[in-house]
């Protein structure tokens, strides 16, 4: 099943496998089940150490445990973890095979003390960019506290009636002990923070024990990466906060146009730019949100950023990456239905539209590029767009016209989703220029109307343009001394990858130049 260049990468990674492990797959007579013995025999051919045993108890068929041999340690794969998920299986077998999961000495300790008895398990799609995380966040739980906690990954596409009686209109959708937990991309630390009571008070003891940093970059983006690596170099003690590392990138399905790189998935780049920062010994603070600055002047020689957790980092300079978010339409029933129907990801929860009527609001080059790749999947798709004309390249309106389950309307308000309390079932919309509402019957809706900058924090502080992008000069400069600007929360134009990291190290090498030039003693 595996081309030769993969099953090669696969031979290398198993020979850090240090204990034996086996391959437990439930199976019936279903070309699945057939497929997944196939690829399951196949992993095993690789390593001397990997056993697959067919006589597994599961009652969704098929699926596999993987499990470390004689012992508890194990993790559950339901469905074929191929696509995004294959990331996900190889680290599951090494981490179940005795390599370390590369976390931090605190959250697994944290981790190793939880006592109540954790079940989970995770409703994801293979060609679902955020599923990852959650699925090998909820591995390295089940491996590190076996005792405790179990995890079964859930492939929707196979498990189509779970995903239908559950009415799963979003991936990823985890559950614990049967109960929802949550929806969407969640790291171990945000997990953490849910089933350890006391999480949130220990991770800010931790970020209030730090020591000051020479600089702090708000922001763990393409942008503030850039800073990152080029302050480190310069000898400064650096740090990162941030919600996440890798920021818009974790939703980017495809990258062809970063220099170098003729192709690489958004949350790839995301983990080889963190790796890459890491490198330098930069302290990376990750799950914190930024609620606000205050500047050096008004906090005692120092710039502080105030975190949502009550924890508090200070710096001689800040650079401020934190990028943007998705724009929302600000309609009635958009945020009830969120994750009910109402979604911004096409590539995530494309797949759990299969054969539905659904809507696209936006007609840039994000909208008609997600109809588009709907188009393939859902039974008919419909482009929203709120002026007379689409804005996308002519040709991708070429492709969207030819397309004989697509449609557009153009000059168009929406004015409400509407649902029957559990999930979308129409969405309302009227002409832009006044006249009757019309409701079209579909169910699900994706929205693509471009992004926001995440400056709100920074407001009254930092000057903002109309837009809310962070004023800056060509040197990434900002109206208060010390605090720099980089990447999509700023107003540089055009929001691109590359131009947000050459922005971040523009802001870390102008950061530089002002401490030297303003090297005075601080409190300590």
């Amino acid at each position: 099943m595996l081309d030769p260049d993969l099953t090669e990468q696969l031979r290398t990674y198993l020979a850090n496998v240090r204990q034996p492990i086996e391959l437990v797959s439930s199976l019936d007579d279903s070309a699945k089940s057939q497929e997944l013995a196939e690829l399951l025999d196949e992993i095993a051919g690789l390593s001397d150490v990997v056993t697959h045993v067919r006589d597994g108890a599961d009652a969704r068929r098929p699926s596999f445990r993987i499990v470390r041999t004689g012992t508890d340690v194990g993790v559950t794969f339901a469905g074929i973890p191929l696509g995004h998920e294959f990331t996900s299986l190889v680290l599951a077998l090494l981490h179940v095979g005795g390599h370390p999961p590369k976390v931090d000495d605190d959250v697994a300790d944290q981790v190793k003390a939880l006592t109540k008895p954790l079940h989970f398990e995770t409703y994801m799609s293979l060609s679902c960019q955020n599923c990852p995380d959650v699925v090998q966040a909820l591995n390295i739980m089940s491996v590190l506290n076996p005792e405790h906690i179990t995890h079964t990954a859930i492939e929707g596409g196979v498990f189509q009636d779970e995903v239908l009686a559950k009415e799963i209109q979003a991936v990823p959708t985890v559950y614990l002990n049967g109960e929802l937990f949550g929806q969407g991309r969640m790291s171990l630390t945000d997990i953490l923070g849910k089933v350890d009571e006391g999480a949130d008070a220990k991770a800010a003891a931790r970020v209030d024990a730090l020591d000051p940093f020479d600089v702090v970059i708000v922001g763990g983006g393409p942008a503030g990466a850039s800073a990152a690596i080029y302050l480190a170099r310069k000898g400064l003690r650096t740090g990162v906060v941030a919600e996440r590392f890798g920021g818009q990138l974790n939703d980017t399905m495809s990258i062809e146009n970063y220099p170098s790189v003729a192709h690489t998935e958004g949350p790839r780049m995301a983990a080889e730019l963190e790796a890459h920062v890491r490198q330098y010994g930069v302290e990376v603070v990750l799950g914190q949100r930024a609620t606000r600055l205050v500047p050096a002047a008004e906090a005692g020689g120092r710039h502080t950023v105030e975190l949502a957790s009550g924890a508090s980092v200070s710096a001689r300079a800040v650079v401020v990456a934190t990028g943007a978010r998705w724009r929302t339409m600000g309609c009635a029933g958009e945020e009830d239905y969120r994750n009910k129907g109402v979604t911004f990801c096409p590539h995530c929860d494309g797949p759990l539209f299969a054969g539905k009527r659904v809507a696209v609001i936006g007609g840039g080059n994000s909208g008609v590029e997600a109809a588009i790749d709907l188009a393939g999947v859902v039974g008919h798709v419909t482009v929203v767009e709120f002026l007379d004309q689409l804005r996308a390249d002519d040709v991708l309106q070429d492709k969207l016209a030819s397309l004989p389950n697509a449609d557009v309307i153009l000059g168009s308000r929406t004015t409400e989703v509407v649902g029957d309390g559990s999930k979308v079932t129409g969405l309302r919309h009227e002409p832009r220029e006044g006249g009757e509402s019309v409701l079209t019957e579909l169910d699900g809706v994706f929205v693509q109307i471009g992004l926001l900058p995440n400056s709100d924090w920074v407001k009254g502080v930092l000057e903002l343009s109309d837009r809310g992008e962070i004023v800056i000069d060509g040197r990434g400069g900002t109206n208060v001394p010390g605090v720099f600007g980089a990447g999509d929360c700023t107003t540089v134009p055009y929001k691109q990858i590359t131009i947000a990291s050459g922005a971040g190290a523009t802001a870390a090498l102008t950061a530089f130049d002002h401490l030297i030039r303003t090297s005075v003693p601080v409190p300590a």
